[in-house]
């Protein structure tokens, strides 16, 4: 500040000097004399009589929660073939019972005869075991032994005929395909599959159905054939549109309001109307996060709304108490003295009566009341507002404008000064500054 007033004559000194000292008296003028309200807004307090009313009361724990459909269904031929048919694809809709796919059933028929021929000579040798037995021990041991066999070889004839029945595999729930994961041409069995020509897709793999890798094409038809790992090994992935969960925690202190069937409302990002649930399931391990353990949460969500989709985030209100009829008043009106809560009445004469009650539980801006009171008593409650009076005499809340409502203009001031250097008005000094 004292390089740019050395720069200045002492004429701009002095015209800035009395510039300050008016914009300094015109603020204390607007600000305290004219609006003294402005300056400090006094709290008006008032009294207003409440009766005593029921209401619903309810406990709830509040925490956040993921959609996702309950229906995710992954689906694999059970037994051996060539795939000669692929009926659906990516993205289409299927009924319970639709047919998926289907192989050829050369495999399939060639394992259930081998299946029955074993079964026919495990009985044999039983037979054989029980003509030759002497009653010994030892026969009776071959006798078990081959008896187990039987049940051995009649089980694996049950799965290769099940096996045979499943060569049309169909959809065991209605939803969406999501996943197709094999394609005409395909070899797959129970555990492995692969293809007879190359390409890059859905190979061989372990587990239910074709897996991504090299090997055959697992893209749906219709599709070009490149280097693709697919998110599941099945041959199908469906996922359900009609039922959905909702995947919640709640922590160590929330845990023990929680039981299975609480009633839960689900507020859906996106969605104007609440979604509804009840507590499916409670986890027993936590998992510990920055130090903090928290216990997952499963909800059903009730019947099926619209314009769910995975992924969604949602608030959820598990609401674990929720009574009915209960007298209460606001908790303003409620205060202690000497150890007892009381509340203040309207005499017959205008005059106030303390009276005491006994509270119960508080849910929001209400307090139970359990005696004391009877639905319909009033109770007087006193209720503090501000008001802020702001330009021209207005309610507006507005200050720190300058008198009459108009605005300084910086090219009034001698050339070469900066109004932002000076300790005053508008500067760093401090002072009332334009609002």
């Amino acid at each position: 500040m004292g390089q740019l007033l050395r720069r200045t004559s002492t004429r701009t000194r002095v015209i800035a000097g009395a510039l300050a000292l008016v914009l300094v008296a015109g603020a204390v003028y607007w600000f305290v004399l004219r609006h003294p309200s402005s300056a400090a807004a006094a709290p008006e307090a008032t009294t207003q009589s409440v009766a005593a009313s029921l209401s619903t009361v309810q406990q709830s724990v509040t925490t956040t929660a993921t959609l996702t459909p309950s229906v995710q269904e992954e689906v694999s031929f059970a037994g051996s073939g060539t795939v000669t048919a692929v009926d659906v694809q990516a993205g289409d809709r299927v009924e319970e019972g639709q047919a998926l796919a289907t192989i050829d059933t050369l495999q399939a028929d060639a394992a259930v005869l081998s299946a029955r021929a074993d079964l026919a000579e495990a009985q044999a040798t039983l037979a054989d075991s029980q003509d030759a037995s002497d009653g010994s021990a030892a026969d009776l041991a071959r006798i078990s032994a081959d008896q187990a066999q039987v049940e051995v070889a009649q089980s694996a004839v049950t799965a290769a005929e099940v096996a045979l029945a499943g060569a049309t595999l169909t959809a065991p729930a209605a939803g969406l395909v999501t996943e197709v994961n094999v394609s005409v041409g395909q070899a797959v069995t129970g555990s492995t599959s692969s293809a007879s020509g190359s390409g890059s897709g859905g190979n061989a793999g372990t587990g239910s159905g074709a897996t991504g890798g090299t090997g055959a094409s697992g893209a749906a038809p219709g599709a070009t054939s490149s280097a693709t790992t697919t998110s599941s090994g099945a041959a199908f992935v469906i996922v359900g549109t009609d039922a959905w969960e909702a995947m919640a925690t709640v922590g160590d202190a929330d845990l023990p309001h929680l039981a299975v069937g609480n009633q839960v409302e689900l507020t859906v990002d996106g969605l104007e109307n609440m979604v509804f649930g009840t507590v499916a399931t409670i986890g027993l391990l936590p998992s510990t996060t920055s130090g903090t353990a928290t216990y997952p949460v499963t909800i059903s969500v009730t019947g099926s709304p619209e314009g769910l989709h995975d992924g969604v985030s949602a608030d959820a209100e598990i609401i674990y108490e929720r009574r009915t009829d209960v007298l209460t008043v606001p908790t303003a009106a409620v205060r202690t003295v000497d150890g007892e809560s009381v509340v203040t009445q309207a005499g017959e004469d205008g005059e106030e009566v303390t009276t005491v009650v006994t509270v119960g539980e508080t849910t929001g801006s209400l307090v139970e009341i359990t005696s004391g009171l009877e639905e319909g008593d009033e109770v007087l409650v006193q209720v503090v507002q501000r008001t802020e009076t702001g330009t021209g005499g207005d309610e507006s809340g507005q200050t720190g404008q300058m008198p009459g409502g108009g605005s300084f203009d910086p090219s009034q001031l001698p050339e070469g000064f900066d109004p932002s250097q000076m300790g005053g008005p508008g500067g760093q000094g401090g002072g009332p500054r334009n609002g």
